[in-house]
């Protein structure tokens, strides 16, 4: 009995949409990043001339240039103190993606079978087993299984606590995306902490140097050395980069909670906000929580995540978790056309 093809007017009303739902949440992760006034390679050519152009311009005590960005950032860009998470919602509003469905739950590869041993302690021992190499033998990276992300936030307020960041500063904010159209809608958690550039764009802008990549790969800030020009702002595509303004989140109460005053602990000192002084008027970031790192413990996005969906450790170690983790078939980074090459994997 001879079969007669199937015209596409004919083809069940499923048909259209199964296809669509073929394709993978890879163009979609893609997309997620914003591209700043200065990326891709003219716009950051441009950024690095006039970093080397300016370079001059800024000799002197840095606290001196310090104030005087800040009151200029204060005056042409002033977060309100109500909003505690105003990077996060600039970046929610800036992230426009062309919604497109997901692929169903069964095309993605099955999460690996949870293992006898305590995850977090499996990561705790790569850790000290990695601090026993010489500096320059790290490399630490960071993956986030976005199947297990929940959207808690849970990692976002555990990195604003550990580093007492003030209002408007968020290392790691988490994206809610609605892809998909009606009725077909779903969404996706995505948490975007820095990424730590192997081959960062906001080195080579920063006009006094205060931006520098580590031997193991963190991507540092120098707070004493940072004027506060906020170049390196729209140099990162990643968005991942806020400014202190110097504002407390009781400001506008009867009287300051001593808990808004206590030092943050970033990069192993004790730094103490006030007016004029570091980090008042720097540009802040993720720094993978080095102090912790120092003394041995893990971020504390990474023990406090509800769904165990973040890891981190030495990709310079072959027996390790996340090397494992990183090689496998289902990982993206973002932007990697950009040629930044991040170290924040992404499994699907």
């Amino acid at each position: 009995m001879s079969t007669q093809p199937v015209s596409p007017l004919d083809a069940p009303p499923g048909a259209k949409l199964r296809k669509e739902r073929r394709k993978t949440r890879r163009g979609f992760l893609k997309a997620l990043a914003v591209v700043p006034v200065a990326a891709g390679a003219a716009g950051l050519g441009r950024a690095v001339a006039g970093a080397r152009k300016a370079d001059s311009e800024f000799a002197g005590d840095p606290a001196i240039w310090r104030r005087r960005f800040l009151a200029d950032a204060r005056a042409t860009e002033r977060i309100s103190t109500a909003d505690a998470d105003g990077a996060a919602a600039r970046l929610r509003a800036q992230s426009t993606v062309r919604a497109s469905p997901l692929a169903p739950a069964a095309a993605s590869p099955s999460p690996a079978a949870a293992p006898e041993e305590n995850i977090l302690l499996h990561m705790q021992d790569d850790l000290q087993r990695a601090l026993q190499r010489p500096l320059e033998q790290r490399e630490w990276v960071m993956a986030i299984d976005l199947r297990k992300c929940i959207g808690c936030s849970a990692c976002t307020i555990a990195c604003k606590a550990e580093n007492h960041l003030p209002p408007g500063v968020v290392y790691r904010p988490v994206i809610d995306m609605e892809v998909g159209e009606y009725p077909n809608v779903s969404r996706q958690f995505i948490p975007r902490p820095c990424m730590q550039c192997d081959n960062p764009p906001c080195v080579p802008v920063c006009p006094v140097g205060a931006t520098y990549k580590r031997p193991d790969g963190i991507v540092e800030i120098n707070y004493n050395k940072c004027i506060g020009c906020r170049y390196c702002i729209p140099a990162c595509p990643y968005s991942a980069r806020t400014f202190d303004f110097g504002e407390y989140y009781t400001d506008d109460t009867p009287a300051r909670q001593p808990y808004e005053e206590e030092p943050a602990p970033e990069y192993g000192k004790s730094w103490e906000r006030s007016e004029g002084s570091s980090p008042v008027g720097n540009v802040r970031k993720c720094q993978f929580c080095l102090h912790r790192l120092n003394v041995g413990m893990l971020p504390a996005c990474v023990t406090t995540c509800v769904g165990g969906a973040t890891y981190f450790g030495d990709r310079a170690d072959p027996d390790s978790l996340i090397s494992e983790l990183i090689h496998r078939p289902n990982v993206i980074r973002l932007r990697e056309e950009l040629g930044t090459k991040p170290k924040v994997y992404y499994l699907l």
